[in-house]
């Protein structure tokens, strides 16, 4: 099902791909995707079910495929195109499962992707996906704002705007989800310095692509006070910085005959009031 491209434009897809290019080819660092596969293939395994047909929505690399062999008999890698109004391809009702891992964050028109995946999925189909959101990188954002507005005399965007909690809760009930369950995982990483965290983001392949950011050079001037603002405000006693990663998990199923519902009002067999009656006995 395609969606009317409407959404404003926040990221450069195309750099994007450039970006997790060099990332590989310089040798990719995973071990926070490597954290949310483990992590997504234990909740599925709470799921009761067996899947036939899946689709695994823009993640990064194939280690998703290679830790949900076995749990869905099918699982193709389904991109987002640089050109979103494209739809992602997949067919109404052609699938069972739906997953993403660390793909998500990075889509202009979020609530078009999930309507999509909404109508791509069959009745009783199921979607989980994990996203950064939150206070992630809040650090490295208030380090290099400061820095920018001491320094250069106003802030440029270096950091992504992040999906809140409740907005993501929100856009799984618009989308039409039944069921729907929203978590956060919050993960603290340390490092010796902002320089070390940033050079993890590069073999991330998940330095800035805004549409909005400075094209030009940053300072050397203004780079050594972010990392100096960023020691000063967010180093342990041993001097090592903190980077946050809050990872937003997200769930829900396409309605189905089968599936609990809610009570009717005035439906409820025994009163609130005589149950506390019954424990005051």
């Amino acid at each position: 099902m395609n969606q009317p491209h409407t959404a404003p434009v926040l990221f450069d897809r195309a750099l994007l791909r450039v970006r997790q290019t060099r990332a590989v080819t310089q040798g990719a660092d995973t071990f926070l995707l490597d954290r949310v596969i483990e992590d997504m293939g234990d909740r599925l395994q709470a799921v009761l079910r067996q899947f036939s047909n899946g689709a695994d929505v823009a993640t990064p690399g194939t280690g998703l495929g290679d830790a949900l062999k076995g749990r869905v008999a099918s699982l193709a890698h389904v991109d987002v195109p640089d050109d979103e109004s494209k739809g992602l391809g997949l067919a109404p009702a052609s699938i069972d499962l739906a997953v993403s891992a660390l793909g998500l964050h990075v889509v202009n028109d979020l609530p078009g992707a999930m309507a999509q995946l909404r109508h791509a999925l069959k009745p009783d189909g199921f979607l989980i996906a994990a996203l950064p959101g939150g206070d992630t990188l809040t650090e490295l954002r208030q380090s290099f704002a400061a820095a920018e507005a001491e320094l250069e005399g106003g802030i440029s965007p270096r950091v992504a705007p992040m999906a809140d909690l409740r907005d993501v809760g929100g856009l799984l009930q618009r989308a039409g989800f039944a069921l729907p369950v929203v978590d956060v995982d919050n993960i603290v990483v340390r490092y010796d310095s902002a320089f070390a965290l940033m050079r993890d983001l590069r073999r991330m392949g998940a330095t800035n692509i805004l549409v909005e950011r400075r094209r030009t050079p940053l300072r050397r001037a203004t780079l050594l006070r972010m990392a100096q603002i960023y020691a000063e405000r967010f180093a342990d006693t041993d001097g090592r910085i903190r980077a946050t990663f809050d990872i937003i998990w997200l769930s829900g199923w396409v309605p189905h005959e089968s599936q609990q519902k809610p009570l009717k009002p005035g439906s409820a067999k025994a009163s609130l009031a005589d149950a506390v009656r019954g424990v005051r006995k």
